[in-house]
């Protein structure tokens, strides 16, 4: 491999230097992807007030269900590339880059469609308050138009971070970020265009870093180089990524899907307690930064050492990685719970909006430990080829379970904090079902056969 390559074979050297120099820059690269999410609530909560930044916080979670599928799809597209890569077989990474791509094209359009066209019924189905829904349905619809840009952002930065390139996609995401935020205070604080001009920031700073991904991976070592006259879909590999990427795919739908019937929950607590919670949301995103770095790292390195049948050092790996994503995630809820007042107050100073995000906080943030530990157990799984047990564990726990909880207690008790319970709730459920899955299938001394493609 040529020795400029940013691609970082994890099959040598010391498991802690590799696991920690792949996972900064996706830490840094997921806080700038968190400060380009959290600019458009920030920018319009203040220059165009809660009723706006409402109607931004009642698009999350559907835009997520929207994008949610695909970009589990791209996670198992990395995993299939990350493993022949660490058996240095490059004949077959060729294979599947290029049919990475044209699924990605082809998802991307596809996503434009149904998105643009189904917004303003889902939406209605979730309850959005009416004095919301217009300004909800125009910047769910420019965001989707945007649909190719975000689809195909994730899977090429699935095949860079696949063979251990971390750096550029942080690169890149830095950069649009900042095209974003400038965007947004251009359009939305200088013109006040509304919240349609903010989900136009967005997807023009998505084009120009999924551009930018391309652009990499066009000049990249022959290895895993996308080469645009290759880019067809090859059906034998197609096979192999839908297999792995479809649980991961569903499991972020069922997610979503579990979000999106909470969110309708908190609708019908008014205005005020969706741009709250929607503040909280984003401050939360900077919680999940350990979690899903650490996450995404140890899939990555999971499946280059299974390809590689360096079965001990992916197990050591594992561990290591599971402790550094719980004690950060830890360390950080316990920040958010103290300082939540003056963050929440960032987006918003109204009092009722702060109070609701505020008790949010302090209902969550103590418990990311056992977030971090279920996201990590998953990311470990899926970079076994097991993606399906991750699936399966949310689709209990984070999905039927937090859904019939919430349905049920709701009723009984019209208390937006019993909403709140849901999170550490599921995140206890699911923590205790991974244990009992590595226990009882004693997976880690089985792991030596794991080396099927």
């Amino acid at each position: 491999m040529n020795k400029n390559s940013s691609a970082t074979l994890m099959t040598n050297g010391p498991i802690w230097k590799r696991i920690i120099a792949f996972a900064i820059p996706l830490f840094f690269g997921n806080l700038f992807q968190q400060l380009y999410n959290t600019a458009d609530s920030l920018i319009v909560g203040n220059f165009l007030g809660s009723s706006a930044l409402a109607a931004v916080s009642s698009s999350g979670n559907l835009i997520f269900l929207m994008v949610g599928f695909f970009n589990g799809i791209a996670i198992g597209a990395g995993v299939v590339v990350a493993k022949y890569f660490g058996a240095k077989k490059f004949d077959m990474v060729q294979r599947a880059i290029h049919t990475i791509v044209a699924l990605g094209i082809v998802s991307g359009l596809l996503l434009t469609v149904v998105g643009v066209l189904a917004a303003p019924q889902i939406l209605v189905l979730m309850g959005t308050p009416a004095d919301v829904l217009p300004n909800s349905v125009t910047y769910f619809r420019i965001y989707f138009c945007g649909s190719l840009a975000f689809v195909m952002y994730n899977f090429l930065v699935g095949i860079l971070q696949s063979v251990g390139d971390s750096k550029h996609p942080l690169i890149y995401l830095i950069i649009s970020s900042i095209i974003n935020i400038v965007l947004d205070l251009v359009l939305v604080a200088g013109f006040h265009f509304g919240v349609g001009a903010a989900a136009l920031a967005t997807i023009i700073s998505q084009f120009i870093s999924a551009f930018l991904c391309l652009r990499q991976l066009l000049k990249s070592p022959r290895e895993y180089r996308v080469h645009l006259s290759n880019i067809r879909i090859d059906w034998l590999m197609l096979k192999q990524i839908i297999s792995n990427g479809l649980p991961a795919g569903l499991q972020n739908s069922i997610i979503s899907l579990a979000n999106v019937v909470v969110q309708s929950n908190i609708n019908k607590f008014g205005q005020m307690a969706v741009a709250g919670c929607g503040s909280y949301s984003k401050i939360e995103g900077f919680g999940f930064l350990p979690i899903t770095c650490f996450a995404m790292a140890l899939t990555t390195f999971i499946s280059q050492n299974l390809g590689a049948k360096e079965y001990q050092r992916a197990k050591k790996g594992a561990v290591f990685g599971v402790i550094c994503s719980i004690s950060i995630a830890e360390l950080v809820g316990v920040l958010i719970y103290f300082f939540s007042p003056y963050f929440i107050a960032a987006f918003n100073a109204t009092p009722q909006v702060v109070s609701y995000g505020v008790a949010q906080a302090h209902v969550v943030t103590l418990f990311y430990f056992l977030l971090a530990f279920s996201h990590c157990m998953a990311g470990i799984l899926r970079g076994a080829g097991k993606s399906t047990v991750p699936m399966f564990v949310m689709l209990v726990c984070w999905c039927i379970i937090r859904v019939t909880y919430i349905s049920v207690a709701v009723k009984f008790i019209p208390d937006i904090r019993v909403i709140f319970w849901a999170y550490p709730l599921t995140w206890t459920l699911s923590s205790i079902a991974f244990i009992l899955y590595f226990v009882k299938s004693d997976w880690l001394h089985g792991l030596e056969k794991q080396t099927d493609f």
